[in-house]
């Protein structure tokens, strides 16, 4: 029998009221949430000792710049610092290889004309089907067109019309994901992919894409309208999840928290209820009880002030940034929603100069800042609300690292930092690739292909960001010194 109106959401309130209450519980108790987000065991997984990690760096110079390459760097910098920039950039043209010159983006192309035959055969054929209403002659003719001419924006949209008037959505969100990964920038297509999250009531996704757009193209004239339109949905995120989901399904969950001690999918919906800052915050505390961190103020201060800089450059002023140092030889490094960045000693062990761990700690920080981790957690793909080895080691899309790339390589070079020092770590670590058994290397989560360094060689040359700039060798080492 179903209840009045009036009743059910009477009931549908107090259900409501006694979560909040779990949840406040929950959140306030560190203890409870340590011990079910991060076992001891997991906690301390050792897999390269700093020997190692610097054998790979010297390694690293010797293969590809000769040993002389950081005490010219260092040099170039001393003349960077006097003003003399033409000095610094003729001694560090001597060291450092040449890039390929990009090649020119593809430009997006509205003109069916300006098809191959085939794609023209293939779009004519799409239109009929869809005047017709015959899906066959639709969906492959408009496939075969995406794929083959995938610069062709009406094909793509036509294709996303089909998915949507023969009720196919995740084929719809996947081709609009898919478009939004080759154009960025293309505001039409970007609303359209806002258009179909909210119609799927993914308003979460639709905020961070939003925002997403407004911090990566922040003199575009849209931009404060994407940043209002990433507030409105934040909220409208906020109040489903209050209505629906947590009474639903997290609401239950807590049953189950009382009788048997299953906390995992409770806490999923009391951190994503209380947003990115207090869920990076809760996340952080339960991390630093379970891990060895550094203390030493001297090095925790030097990578704060490195990583502030940074940070205030990235445009989300509302998180309160927070860079801890853990005791661990593995070269490794992750970032925690809030703007909560770890870093490994082994990491500091391969890395040989500031902008080096500028480049590190923008790619990171863009992680925090593009809500990546938040994102993950949002859409459950990371299971049991993120334990230690999972969180660490979870591998993030193609696009979420792009993304991070862009950001995090746009920040280091308006720094002032040479634009290459994420370059650097990732070729450093791409020696590390045969080492399989160190599963927890940043390579276990931020893969480091030729692809990738390719990718990040054709970044720095497309967008003209300069390679020649600030080093800091002399700086970093003498913080680092062994």
């Amino acid at each position: 029998m179903r209840l009045p109106k009036q009743l059910r959401l009477l009931a549908r309130n107090q259900l409501f009221l006694v979560f909040l209450t779990f949840s406040l519980v929950i959140l306030s108790s560190n203890a409870v949430i340590s011990k079910s987000l991060i076992s001891a065991e997991q906690a301390r997984p050792v897999t390269l000792d700093s020997e190692e990690s610097y054998q790979v760096s010297q390694n690293f110079l010797n293969i590809n710049f000769g040993g002389n390459y950081y005490p010219r760097l260092a040099e170039a910098d001393r003349f960077y610092k006097q003003g003399d920039l033409t000095k610094a950039r003729e001694i560090q043209e001597t060291v450092k290889p040449d890039f390929e010159p990009a090649p020119p983006p593809a430009s997006p192309q509205v003109d069916a004309e300006n098809l191959s035959p085939a794609g023209k055969v293939y779009w004519r054929i799409a239109n009929q089907g869809m005047e017709e209403g015959l899906e066959s002659k639709i969906f492959v003719p408009l496939e075969k067109l995406t794929e083959n001419s995938p610069d062709f924006i009406p094909g793509h949209l036509l294709l996303l019309q089909a998915y949507e008037q023969y009720e196919k959505d995740e084929e719809a969100l996947a081709a609009i994901e898919r478009l939004a990964t080759l154009y960025p920038e293309q505001t039409d297509v970007l609303d359209k992919r806002i258009e179909l999250l909210v119609k799927n009531d993914k308003y979460l996704e639709a905020s961070i894409a939003a925002r997403q757009f407004a911090i990566a193209y922040p003199d575009d004239p849209q931009a404060s309208r994407y940043q209002a339109i990433a507030s409105e949905y934040k909220r409208k995120y906020r109040n489903k999840l209050q209505q629906d989901q947590i009474i639903s399904g997290i609401l239950s969950t807590a049953v189950t928290v009382v009788f048997v001690g299953d906390q995992a999918g409770f806490q999923t919906g009391a951190f994503l209820l209380a947003g990115e800052s207090e869920a990076g915050k809760s996340l952080a505390q339960a991390y630093q009880q379970n891990l060895t961190l550094v203390n030493n103020s001297q090095l925790v201060g030097y990578v704060d002030s490195v990583s502030q800089n940074l940070a205030r450059l990235m445009g989300r002023d509302e998180f309160e940034y927070e860079f801890f140092i853990v005791e661990d030889p593995s070269p490794n490094a992750f970032a925690l929603p809030g703007g909560k960045i770890f870093i490994n000693t082994g990491m500091l062990q391969l890395i040989s100069s500031e902008a080096e761990l500028a480049g590190l700690l923008g790619h990171e920080i863009a992680h925090s800042v593009l809500s990546h981790g938040f994102q993950d957690i949002a859409s459950n793909s990371l299971t049991s609300l993120i334990p230690f080895g999972e969180f660490v080691n979870a591998d993030l899309s193609r696009d979420q690292e792009k993304q991070a790339d862009i950001l995090g390589t746009r920040v280091l070079a308006s720094s002032g930092y040479s634009a290459d020092g994420l370059y650097n770590i990732m070729a450093k670590l791409k020696q590390l690739e045969p080492k399989s058994n160190w599963s927890n290397s940043l390579l276990a989560s931020h893969p480091a292909s030729e692809t990738r360094m390719n990718y990040l060689e054709e970044l720095i040359q497309r967008n003209g960001y300069n390679r020649y700039a600030y080093e800091g060798v002399e700086r970093y080492q003498g913080i680092f010194a062994n």
